[in-house]
């Protein structure tokens, strides 16, 4: 008996049925359209391998678009970063825009403060905040002798008194400020015309107060009356008619037989910014005096 030749190749007429097969299958499918006999085993080969088709297309569908994914990340990350670019920009000229207005206003209101009272005013900006020398309440202004500003001149802004200059030099100059505990100011009741002192408590902010005590023994501050300076010889420290604050407490001194009344500062010292140094108003200065006497006469 021969031995069957594993190697050995299909013969002519095996393949012949083979293509004769094929051939068969393809033109049954043709001719029967949807009702081709081989329908049904496409179906049931769609049914068998469909669900391993679409693991497949779930598997590599990440790494496909994962191209797309970089590119689309990276677009979208420049978009972030110049949207931020752009609303940090705009923070900021909203900032100064706020800020810049603040400051029209409060110059307006020394425009105003100086048209009122007749004093010509060196507008200066409050730098720096904190102690100087031996005092414990005062600021640093940017205008110094160069802008005609010197010791024991007046300073105020537009809402009142803020203080007056005890050191300058060239460029800036310091204020101590009517809230310090070593400040002393001369007040007159608006209602009353009476005298009194004004001493600090050595607090700004919401705390900051001033205390009054009035030369006549007899008299009581009205609640909510408003004081203004009597003002000093040759207008130094303080000019007269600055509004000071306003009564919001009276209290009896039984050690001094008087009345005492704490007094609220009409001007915020927490947030200075924009004052006016009082000076004469045909001063030399480096910057624009508020109304500076015109050559047909003085302000006051």
């Amino acid at each position: 008996m021969a031995m069957h030749d594993p190697h050995k190749r299909p013969s002519r007429a095996v393949l012949g049925l083979l293509l004769l097969a094929g051939f068969t299958v393809i033109t049954l499918d043709v001719r029967g359209g949807e009702d081709s006999p081989i329908e049904p085993l496409r179906s049931a080969a769609g049914d068998a391998f469909g669900p391993v088709e679409e693991v497949t297309a779930a598997v590599v569908r990440p790494f496909q678009a994962v191209p797309a994914f970089f590119t689309t990340t990276g677009s979208l990350r420049e978009d972030l970063e110049q949207l931020e670019a752009e609303n940090a920009s705009l923070r900021g000229q909203l900032a100064t825009t706020v800020v810049d207005r603040n400051r029209a206003a409060e110059l307006d209101g020394l425009l105003e403060s100086s048209s009122r009272t007749g004093y010509a005013l060196v507008p200066s900006r409050v730098i720096a905040m904190g102690p100087a020398q031996a005092f414990s309440r005062t600021v640093t202004i940017d205008a110094g002798t160069s802008s005609g500003v010197y010791p024991d001149l007046t300073v105020l802004n537009n809402d009142g008194l803020v203080g007056r200059v005890i050191r300058a030099d060239r460029g800036t100059a310091t204020v101590l400020l009517i809230v310090d505990a070593e400040s002393v100011v001369g007040g007159r009741l608006g209602s009353s015309m009476e005298v009194g002192f004004l001493r600090g408590r050595g607090k700004a902010g919401n705390e900051g107060r001033l205390d009054l005590d009035l030369v006549d023994n007899a008299v009581t501050p009205g609640q909510g009356d408003i004081l203004v300076t009597w003002g000093s010889k040759n207008d130094a420290p303080y000019v007269s008619g600055v509004p000071i604050g306003r009564v919001t407490a009276v209290y009896s001194s039984p050690r001094q037989l008087s009345k005492q009344a704490i007094i609220d500062p009409l001007v915020d010292f927490s947030s200075l910014d924009l004052v006016g140094v009082v000076v004469d108003g045909d001063a030399e200065s480096d910057r624009t005096i508020i109304g500076a006497r015109s050559a047909t006469g003085g302000q006051r």
